[in-house]
C-alpha cells in the first residue's frame, strides 16, 4: 500500500496556497509593471483565469485592482471567498472552466501563471481559451501568460521541492514530471504534500496530465488567435528589466499577449 493518500491538492486550498505563497508579491509586481509599460490601457480591471485559492485576487483587490476570478474547484472558490471576507475585500469569484468563459465588461489586465493553462489537453481548447481572452480583454489590454515549455529530448523525471511554514503547520511539496510525449503531447505530473500540524502529519499525492508545448508548438497556437500579439517574453524570475524571446532557449516563458 502507497505510504501516501490520492488526494487532489485541489481539496486541500490551503496547503496549496502556501506552497505558492511566497511568489505573490513579486508576480504582482510585475503584473502591475507589464500593464504600465506593454498595456495600452489605463484602467484597473483585471481578470484572473483558474484563480485557485485567491491568493492573487486578493493582493490585486488590495491593490485597488477591481477583481474578477475564476475557477472549477469548488474548494478553492469556498477559501478565496473566505479570504476575501477575512481581509475585508472586494472582488468577483465565479465558478468556470478556461477552454468557455464570458463576461459582459472589458477588462485591462489578464493573468495565469504557474503553468495552470497546461490543464487544458487539446488543441481546440488551447485556442478556445485564448480566443476568450482575446474577447474578454480591451483593445489594447494584455494577458500575462506564464507556462513551463516541454524538451521532448529529456529521457530523465524532473522534480522540484518547496517548504513552508504557516504558525505550526509546515507543507513540504514534491512534484515529479516524467519526460514528455511528442506524439501524445502530454506529460505526467505528480505532486506529494507531507504535512506536520504539531504531532500529526499528513501524506498525500495528486496525479494528473499536463499539454506539452515546446517554443515552436506555443508559437503556433499563439498565431491561430490573431486578435493577441506577443509584445514581449520574460520568465519566472520576473524581471521587468530581462527580456528574452520563444526562440532564444528559456524553458519557463512569461508571455505578454496584446489585444489589438
Amino acid at each position: 500500500m502507497s505510504r501516501f493518500e490520492n488526494l487532489d491538492w485541489y481539496d486541500t486550498p490551503r496547503y496549496y496556497d502556501m506552497v505558492f505563497a511566497p511568489g505573490t508579491e513579486a508576480e504582482a509586481n510585475f503584473l502591475e509593471q507589464a500593464h504600465l509599460r506593454y498595456g495600452k490601457t489605463r484602467g484597473r480591471r483585471l481578470l484572473e483565469p483558474a484563480c485557485g485559492s485567491g491568493r492573487m485576487v486578493a493582493e490585486m483587490a488590495r491593490r485597488s485592482w477591481k477583481v474578477t476570478g475564476f475557477d472549477l474547484s469548488d474548494s478553492m472558490l469556498e477559501f478565496a471567498r473566505q479570504r476575501l471576507t477575512r481581509s475585508s475585500l472586494k472582488a468577483r469569484v465565479d465558478r468556470g472552466q478556461l477552454e468557455a468563459f464570458e463576461y459582459p465588461e472589458r477588462f485591462d489586465l489578464a493573468h495565469c501563471l504557474v503553468s495552470t493553462f497546461k490543464y487544458v489537453l487539446d488543441a481546440a481548447g488551447a485556442r478556445s481559451h485564448l480566443a476568450c481572452v482575446a474577447r474578454a480583454l480591451k483593445p489594447g489590454g494584455i494577458y500575462v501568460l506564464g507556462l513551463h515549455l516541454s524538451d521532448y529530448k529529456k529521457s530523465s523525471v524532473a522534480r522540484e521541492r518547496w517548504v513552508e511554514s504557516r504558525g505550526k503547520t509546515r507543507v513540504v511539496c514534491n512534484t515529479q514530471t516524467w519526460p514528455p510525449d511528442r506524439r501524445l503531447r502530454r506529460e505526467r505530473v505528480r505532486t506529494r504534500l507531507v504535512v506536520t500540524e504539531g504531532d500529526r502529519e499528513q501524506r498525500s499525492q495528486t496525479e494528473w496530465w499536463f499539454r506539452t508545448y515546446d517554443a515552436r508548438q506555443l508559437q503556433k497556437l499563439i498565431a491561430s488567435v490573431p486578435e493577441l500579439e506577443l509584445v514581449a517574453v520574460h520568465d519566472f524570475l520576473y524581471e521587468m528589466d530581462w527580456i528574452g524571446s520563444l526562440d532564444g532557449g528559456h524553458d519557463d516563458p512569461v508571455l505578454i499577449l496584446r489585444r489589438s
